[in-house]
């Protein structure tokens, strides 16, 4: 790989979780650094302020397990995957922004914390989530019953439109029954996961 370094033998590293895609932490590297994280799998920077080479964790514990490493379109920047074993900020957050390392699925993850909210609230008069499962399990199962039904007779339709629509509702009311359930899309990826053998 061709590695660019900067006036002061320095290239940024920006660390990415592997799973979540979650950015963890940027960093410098050396020649010296890329070489030995290579070597030990155990992402191991360029300290600036120590002036020496640094593995993280290895005071802490929480090393940085190498999975991949890429390099940018202008050759001057790495992106390196991690599995990152306990938190990655000195400050003991799971990056060095404070933010959870948790797994996103974008919007259905806003939609699901939604949900979570109108159910809370009760609401049952101004909030149709609330008004469905105030009625029962049972009526929220029954719903993703109803909305899949219509899935499928779109599906062999040829108005792609309403196939959409239908399989919008399907999905915005399986997140409902998974919730009802006691579960969330996190499962649903571990069991999934769990498959691919």
């Amino acid at each position: 790989m061709t590695i660019k370094y900067d006036t002061n033998g320095l290239v940024p590293a920006i660390i990415q979780d592997a799973t979540t895609k979650n950015v963890l932490m940027l960093g410098y590297m050396n020649k010296e650094a890329y070489k030995k994280t290579l070597d030990t799998k155990q992402v191991t920077f360029f300290s600036r302020s120590k002036q020496r080479l640094w593995t993280k964790g290895e005071e802490s514990g929480h090393f940085l397990n190498l999975v991949d490493i890429k390099n940018d379109c202008d050759n001057d920047t790495l992106l390196i995957q991690v599995n990152p074993a306990g938190p990655t900020c000195h400050k003991g957050t799971d990056n060095c922004w404070g933010e959870n390392n948790t797994s996103s699925y974008g919007f259905f993850s806003t939609l699901e914390n939604v949900i979570k909210e109108r159910v809370a609230n009760k609401d049952t008069d101004k909030s149709y989530v609330a008004s469905l499962f105030s009625k029962g399990i049972n009526k929220v199962a029954q719903k993703v019953g109803e909305e899949a039904v219509e899935t499928v007779i779109e599906a062999m339709d040829n108005n792609d439109e309403l196939f959409l629509y239908e399989s919008a509702d399907l999905m915005f009311h399986y997140l409902m029954l998974l919730q009802a359930k006691g579960f969330t899309l996190k499962d649903i990826e571990k069991e999934l996961m769990s498959r691919k053998k």
